[in-house]
């Protein structure tokens, strides 16, 4: 499979690495110092583009290469305001898309595992509910595009928390984010729920980014051939 890449910093690196690992060529790569060859000529020469850049610019390329009509992968955090814009722009272009917060398989499965936990703690009131996450100090974001999923889906299945913060809260109807810069951190999350007796904790630790960057290919994989908008749960069958 032919991939183009839109951001060649750390990730973007650790996604070549892997994909030509799993027997793909990368026909482009796009970082600051060559912007100008981000065109539609050059990008079509690929079957699939991985996105993977900042909040600053995630917008614009994910909008650009949509409109290029070729199927892209997105992994870029911290603009998600936009985001239903870009998927009605998919579906408006019969295009290919996927998003997802993290692409680390381990993550989407500690996702499931904390919508389940979330429900099973709706009705022990009795137990307070907290999220941390740590990174490295180049983490733009905070909290963290992973960090707000894991906490939306507490919201959802807990019921008793309204809305999240990212700072300390007396208010119990807000669910407190924590968000630490440390280096090195590859990325660290934990939900936590304490009460008087006891703490139940569930935590996901990245040791390294090619489990993130590993996802991002078998996500490139599984939408070459196909239109729509999908996940990393349809990529996981999860």
């Amino acid at each position: 499979m032919k991939i183009a890449l839109i951001g060649y910093g750390k990730m973007g690196k650790a996604i070549e690495q892997i994909a030509l690992h799993r027997g793909h060529e990368i026909t482009l790569k796009i970082d600051e110092d060559n912007l100008a060859d981000f065109t539609k000529q050059n990008v079509i020469k690929a079957e699939v583009a991985i996105e993977f850049t900042g909040p600053h610019s995630a917008y614009e390329n994910v909008k650009k290469a949509l409109g290029f009509d070729v199927p892209l992968v997105c992994g870029s955090t911290g603009w998600l305001e936009k985001l239903d814009e870009i998927k009605q722009l998919c579906l408006a272009r019969k295009g290919s898309f996927i998003y997802s917060s993290n692409y680390s398989v381990g993550v989407n499965i500690f996702f499931e595992i904390n919508k389940k936990l979330a429900v099973l703690m709706a009705s022990h009131k009795t137990y307070e509910a907290q999220v941390t996450e740590i990174h490295h100090t180049q983490k733009k974001d905070a909290p963290s595009g992973t960090a707000i999923t894991i906490a939306e889906q507490i919201l959802e299945g807990l019921g008793r928390k309204k809305t999240w913060v990212n700072h300390i809260s007396d208010n119990s109807e807000e669910l407190e984010i924590i968000s630490e810069r440390i280096d090195p951190a590859a990325g660290t999350h934990k939900v936590k729920y304490s009460s008087t007796i006891d703490d139940i904790e569930i935590i996901h630790t990245a040791h390294n980014r090619e489990g993130f960057a590993l996802g991002a290919v078998l996500a490139a994989e599984y939408i070459r051939d196909k239109k729509g908008i999908f996940n990393m749960k349809d990529v996981l069958k999860l």
